[in-house]
């Protein structure tokens, strides 16, 4: 074997290793914690930095609390396979459950999230007794029944209490009475983050990235996804399909109410809206444009979608077809790239690397 070629062999194993080396490291959960914190540190700034998007900062803000949504909502679908038309339940839900506590009983953000969030497990809990019985399109439909009924009960008959169609103000205030959310930072931090309210979200964004890491990585998330290739067979071999599946919905619900309930906080605001069977379409949409299953993939999706709705939206000309806009790039990904965004860019990087490798 001549020296060219013995150092070629070499090199390709050096390479081949390496990759095998960030294969494992990107996959941990300390990687995943590291990434997430990383993106949320640089994130807000890019709204300030990148061309076009200069005081978009609100924007980067709501993509972080819809991306949480539509992590809560990929943990359903992309482990479980059970698709729900009606996460907007738990969304609105834990929305007006924070909006009612700050009105009447204390506007403390950090128990405002709570108080949504126990609401949205609460009702996942209940709610999984009727719809867990169901399957397939069944379980789809009446999901969006159970949404819309609520959204129905908060427009007119709860009206005395939610204000009906004008929505419920509820201007939060400082965290345990000491951290002002709305505060402006300093220096730098007020370069890269603006204000507390941000840093407040992005925490929350953290942990449940590294949260649904660790739910993806444990023996229950390995069932999630047997019980999602081929339920019978999964049932065949000894496990309790239904209580993996509660699970799976449980969690789904649970963290839902908690973007639900940061959005409250972060715009002072809910509306009846936030029950509709758009928002849980929108969800819909965000998850299966970034990538099904994966963890990267909602979040992108959350950002290229709110990108169409806070920036294109606001072009001449072009910005009042920004849905249509939408509709077309969202069909010719998935019609290309099946595993959405975060799939295309991995067929990419991949071919990249290929070709990378036979140089």
């Amino acid at each position: 074997m001549s020296t060219d070629t013995l150092r070629e062999v070499v090199d390709g194993e050096s390479s081949l290793v390496s990759w095998e080396t960030w294969d494992r490291i990107k996959h941990t959960e300390w990687f995943v914690f590291a990434a997430a914190t990383t993106f949320v540190a640089l994130f807000s700034y890019f709204f300030r930095a990148a061309p076009l998007l200069q005081g978009y900062h609100g924007l980067a803000r709501t993509m972080l609390v819809w991306a949480i949504f539509a992590l809560a909502f990929n943990l359903l679908l992309g482990q479980t396979g059970l698709l729900s038309f009606g996460h907007a339940m738990f969304w609105g839900g834990a929305a007006y459950a924070a909006a009612l506590f700050a009105v009447y009983i204390h506007s403390d953000p950090l128990f405002m999230i709570i108080v949504g969030t126990l609401f949205a497990m609460i009702l996942a809990f209940v709610s999984a007794f009727i719809l867990l019985r169901l399957h397939t399109v069944y379980f789809a439909i009446v999901t969006l029944a159970i949404a819309q009924m609520l959204y129905y009960l908060v427009r007119e008959p709860l009206e005395p209490w939610t204000n009906g169609i004008n929505g419920l103000s509820a201007s939060p205030d400082a965290v345990l009475g000491v951290v002002s959310l709305r505060q402006l930072l300093p220096g730098v931090l007020g370069t890269l983050w603006v204000d507390q309210m941000y840093l407040f979200i992005g925490a929350f964004f953290i942990g449940v990235v590294v949260f649904i890491t660790r739910i993806r990585k444990s023996p229950y998330g390995l069932i999630f996804k047997a019980v999602r290739e081929n339920e019978t067979r999964a049932s065949f071999v000894g496990l309790d399909v239904w209580r993996y599946k509660f699970a799976a919905y449980l969690l789904s619900g649970t963290i839902a109410g908690i973007a639900g309930a940061l959005y409250t906080v972060e715009t002072g605001f809910t509306g009846v809206n936030r029950l509709f069977w758009e928002t849980s379409g929108d969800v819909v949409v965000m998850t299966v444009l970034g990538g099904l299953g994966t963890l990267v993939g909602p979040v992108l999706g959350a950002i290229v979608f709110f990108y169409f709705e806070g920036v294109v939206d606001g072009f001449a000309y072009v910005g009042r077809y920004w849905l249509l806009l939408l509709a077309i790039a969202f069909t010719a990904v998935v019609w290309k790239y099946p595993d959405g965004l975060w799939g295309m860019l991995q067929q990419i990087g991949s071919k990249l690397r290929t070709i990378g490798g036979d140089r």
